[in-house]
């Protein structure tokens, strides 16, 4: 659709047409050679053949072939309704538990395998960030740094195992290592996600120190613990080295979790179950919101050829016309 021409005023030359219409009409009334007879009756009541009627195209497409061809010259735009789409990301480091209890199994399959199908389908909806991920248990590792290649974070989380590293909770270091991966971000938010099923009992690094410098570089962490309230089925090794399940009290300190949350400005939730993990994880992404900024303009394309075309095509019609069916015989 045409919505604009670049130069409108080449259209005042449409004018012309007026002058030219005038004067074909003024030789068409003067005719053309005549020859003198005694009576022209016959001539009169003779039938007028299609040509007759047709003799007036050839000047018909010409005319149209330089209406046409102004048109071309004003430059017809047509226009399109574009958009830029700036973001504005977060950056996000899930700090994940993979102590030996985290394969208890009052979350099904079991606390960790139940956190990561939760985690990465939390970081498939993150489409604009940046994401890592810290394992931690007696001490902590970056098992990815921040990327924006979604696909390998998922694969590596599906990789987190417990005994990746010696057994216990570091959570201190946990968010230590998480820290120093946001320290250096450029982004305007920075955010942890910190997900575990015990206490502190490992690690150099008190919580509280660590959520220190996170509020003071303006890192932003949710804490969240994983587990039933009473007794859960834990892992543990019997008389015989095999690997069994025992009714133990679940132990998590949600004190400490409130108070680096707190610290932080993020929040602390518990859950006791899958759906309850995965809706703590919608929260999350909900709060957590990539700011987008849209900014329409309007694109003009240039359609100034459909009209050369259709000149040339009146052009062709006038000349195949003019010098095949209505061929004048000298």
């Amino acid at each position: 659709m045409i919505v604009r021409f670049a130069n409108p005023n080449i259209l005042y030359l449409l004018f012309i047409l007026i002058p030219l219409a005038a004067g074909y009409i003024y030789k068409q009334r003067q005719g053309h050679a005549t020859m003198v007879v005694s009576t022209v009756d016959g001539v009169l009541s003779a039938p007028r053949s299609l040509k007759y009627y047709l003799r007036h195209l050839p000047f018909f497409f010409r005319a149209a072939a330089l209406a046409l061809l102004i048109v071309a010259l004003a430059r017809p735009q047509s226009a399109s309704d574009d958009q830029s789409v700036s973001t504005e990301g977060v950056d996000i480091v899930l700090a994940l538990d993979i102590s030996t209890t985290m394969e208890a199994r009052d979350l099904k399959p079991n606390r960790l395998e139940a956190a990561k199908e939760v985690a990465s389908k939390f970081i498939m909806d993150r489409k604009d960030d940046r994401m890592g991920l810290v394992l931690f248990a007696g001490e902590s590792f970056t098992q990815v740094p921040l990327t924006t290649d979604r696909m390998t974070l998922i694969n590596m989380l599906s990789q987190a195992e417990p005994m990746m590293v010696d057994d216990g909770t570091a959570i201190g270091s946990g968010i230590a290592t998480a820290v120093n991966r946001l320290r250096e971000s450029s982004a305007k938010s920075k955010v942890v996600i910190l997900l575990t099923d015990g206490e502190n009992n490992s690690g150099s690094i008190t919580p509280l120190m660590a959520a220190e410098a996170a509020a003071a570089l303006g890192i932003k962490i949710h804490t969240i613990g994983v587990g039933t309230k009473g007794t859960a089925p834990m892992p543990a090794i019997d008389a015989w080295g095999r690997k069994t399940f025992v009714q133990a009290p679940v132990k998590i300190d949600e004190k400490l979790l409130s108070q680096i949350a707190d610290m932080t400005g993020g929040n602390y939730y518990r859950a006791t179950d899958k759906e309850s993990l995965a809706d703590i994880y919608d929260r999350i992404n909900s709060m957590e919101k990539t700011k987008i900024d849209v900014e329409r303009q309007t694109i003009y394309s240039e359609r100034y050829y459909i009209f050369v075309l259709a000149a040339l095509v009146s052009l062709i019609a006038a000349l195949v016309i003019r010098h095949l069916y209505l061929r004048q015989i000298p």
